[in-house]
């Protein structure tokens, strides 16, 4: 089921969204309001002030929220802040209305303050509402309409200055928007108390230097920090450099500028999208470091392709504007950074969310958005002196697109993942349709588990290493070792040899398992040649026995199908990108009689490792069904012109004319069937039932 029609994120999504289309519209409302009716030198400084007056309450207030957000009840708070929001919101109306500046500039303070407070908890109570696999789509929901929000807001607020319009005559949407974010949060689920002993303090300068240090220590969670600042960074000077991008080096009119704010906010949200589908509920660090590149190209090339355009000398329309030769370029472009902008948020985000532990989740996300704000900050100084400099819009873009490249190689060098094990799941996720189910279950295992999978294909090992949390240690067999088309891939990974002949090698890995490593071992001992479960060896039963850790059985399915495979044409069709479907079962202790000793205890511990892989294989077959579906299912996997049966008699039959034959014997025992009760047909000979 999406997420959206679900009770557990709708109604955060939707608090989220009209919470962020009333501060953008309140916040642009009032830059055409200074601009119409205040002139001179002041307008420029008023403007400014107002994007300030919008974000100094998040280096003020965020470490209050995020400690209100840890002590009491998420859902709880939400309720009181929305319900403030609504007389912030009156008090904006009023400043509409009155044509008050100094209520306006309240306004936007209150609104300022209350976002600042509100999103440690948005992001804070994700992870309580959402199970770990379906973060990384939470995360792309709430970015993605967060950005159509602020368009939304950004043109709603356009039209009411537009030409006779009056923002007063719009200003009822914010009473509006206000009261429907406050309806949402009341639906939001109760997440309890995270940290019910917190103390709160009420010097929020040192609640807020306080919760820097904390995230300062931990190496990834600054990490983390920093990146998702420096995304925050990026958009800011992007959209704050698109107007006059429009306006002064291309020349379009209001709807162009329009255009480009709805190709990026709608490219955010695509972007985001993106990531959560090739993170398929893991942690995926790699599309981060390769979104940074591509901000940094696209960045480059908007630049240098914007250096060559010459300014129309009046407003250009939308028609005018496609007509002209760099048109489609400069909106790929845009577009292109904004897609690469939601691929690079929405992991590290996801990432921070994970590494930070429940009863202080608030309080990391509040010291993030600190930062956040002072990279916003930082960003707009550096591009008001360059403006300064005279340093037009174009070179401005291609100082962006090098300062990410020189990121994007930061984020490499210091990346806390493995960008093998990121490679290798998106590789399966974009190719092969990549499914797992269970994640949750080795979490369950401990550190130290064994992963026993079934062995279908050579890529059951860079699969298994795709989907493990952390880097886990390979058994694998002293003689395959060996093999010199596998010495280079062993340099990626790391593996212990297991040669059931010397005892030596089996207690290694058995220290290791006790040490805390996980292990990874193919029971079977090599890759099956009849497309079923084979026979369980006896030393990886022992190193679980030994290790006594949890095992974590693990079903592969799919890549039987493949090239790497060692089932013949004859046994399977081959497919070059199949489905590829993991299912893990819960972790599970191997009983064996503590009376048994030596080689009966050894082969005690092979009989229950088959007896958990024997029952593994039977949980993940589908037995709901009858045979007919099955054999429907069984032709829609081999094709309908695959051989199914095979008669000395009366020779093959393929999957088609089996289905045509049981539905001509269906229809014609049909008269005979009772409702409720099952029809027995006796045959004399098997080749009966063809005919």
């Amino acid at each position: 089921m999406s997420l959206m029609a679900t009770r557990r994120f709708a109604p955060l999504f939707w608090c989220q969204f009209f919470a962020a289309f009333g501060d953008n519209f309140l916040k642009t409302a009032l830059v055409f309001v200074i601009l119409f009716e205040v002139s001179g030198a002041n307008s420029a400084a008023l403007i400014t002030l107002a994007g300030a007056t919008l974000i100094v309450p998040f280096f003020f207030l965020s470490g209050l929220g995020g400690e209100l957000a840890d002590r009491y009840d998420k859902a709880l708070v939400a309720q009181r802040i929305k319900l403030t929001e609504i007389g912030a919101a009156i008090v904006a109306v009023a400043g509409f209305a009155f044509h008050s500046l100094t209520l306006l500039f309240l306004a936007v303070l209150m609104f300022g303050t209350l976002a600042s407070l509100f999103g440690p908890i948005k992001y804070g109570i994700l992870p309580d509402l959402l199970e770990r696999r379906e973060l990384p789509s939470g995360n792309a929901l709430i970015e993605g309409g967060t950005f159509l929000a602020i368009l939304f807001g950004t043109i709603v607020a356009g039209i009411a200055a537009n030409g006779n319009s009056n923002p007063v005559h719009f200003a009822w949407l914010m009473i509006l928007t206000a009261l429907a974010s406050w309806l949402a949060s009341l639906a939001i689920p109760k997440s309890g108390e995270a940290a019910p002993d917190l103390a709160i303090n009420r010097n929020v300068l040192v609640s807020t230097g306080s919760l820097i240090k904390q995230i300062r220590a931990d190496p990834r969670l600054w990490w983390g920090a920093l990146v998702a600042s420096w995304f925050w960074l990026v958009g800011a000077l992007i959209l704050s450099l698109l107007p006059p991008l429009v306006s002064f080096t291309i020349g379009g009119g209001e709807e162009v500028v329009t255009l480009f704010l709805t190709i990026f906010s709608v490219a955010v949200a695509v972007g985001s999208g993106l990531a959560a589908w090739l993170a398929a509920g893991r942690i995926v660090l790699l599309p981060t470091l390769v979104a940074a590149v591509l901000l940094g190209l696209f960045a480059l090339d908007l630049g240098w392709t914007a250096s060559a355009i010459v300014p129309a000398t009046s407003p250009m329309s939308l028609g005018a504007f496609f007509a002209s030769r760099y048109s489609i370029h400069v909106a790929v472009d845009l577009a292109g950074l904004a897609i690469a902008g939601g691929l690079f948020i929405v992991p590290v985000f996801t990432a921070v969310q994970v590494w930070a532990g429940a009863d202080r989740r608030a309080r990391v996300v509040a010291a993030v958005n600190v930062l956040n704000a002072a990279f916003m900050v930082a960003g707009a100084v550096i591009l008001a002196v360059l403006e300064k400099l005279d340093y037009g819009t174009p070179i401005l873009f291609v100082l962006i697109g090098a300062a990410n490249l020189a990121v994007a190689v930061a984020i490499g060098m210091t990346m806390p993942a493995s960008w093998i094990h990121d490679f290798l799941s998106i590789v399966f996720r974009a190719f092969f349709r990549l499914e797992v189910k269970g994640l949750e279950n080795i979490d369950k295992a401990g550190p130290n588990a064994i992963i026993a999978l079934n062995h279908v294909s050579f890529l059951d090992p860079p699969l298994a290493m795709s989907i493990l949390p952390k880097r886990p240690v390979f058994a694998i067999d002293v003689t395959m070792s060996k093999h010199w088309w596998i010495q280079p891939f062993l340099k990626f990974v790391r593996t212990m040899a297991l040669d059931p002949l010397k005892p030596f090698s089996l207690r290694a890995i058995i220290n290791a398992v006790r040490s805390g490593d996980m292990l990874v071992i193919f029971p079977e001992g090599r890759i099956t040649v009849t497309g079923s479960l084979m026979k369980v060896y006896d030393g990886a039963a022992l190193i679980a026995d030994k290790s006594d850790a949890m095992v974590v059985p693990v079903r592969i399915e799919g890549p039987e199908m493949t090239i790497f495979s060692r089932l013949k044409r004859s046994q399977v069709r081959r497919r070059l990108f199949p489905k590829i479907t993991v299912t893990i079962l819960e972790p599970v202790r191997l009983k064996i009689d503590p009376e048994f000793k030596g080689r009966k205890r050894r082969q005690a511990a092979g009989s229950a490792l088959y007896t958990v892989m024997s029952d593994l294989i039977f949980r993940t077959t589908p037995t709901d069904r009858t045979i007919v579906e099955a054999l429907i299912d069984a032709a829609n996997r081999h094709g309908r012109g695959w051989v199914a049966i095979e008669d000395p008699v009366r020779g093959q039959m393929t999957y088609c004319r089996l289905l045509q034959a049981t539905a001509i014997l269906g229809r014609k025992l049909m008269p005979y069937a009772l409702e409720g009760h099952a029809l027995g047909l006796r045959a004399r000979k098997a080749s009966a039932c063809s005919r």
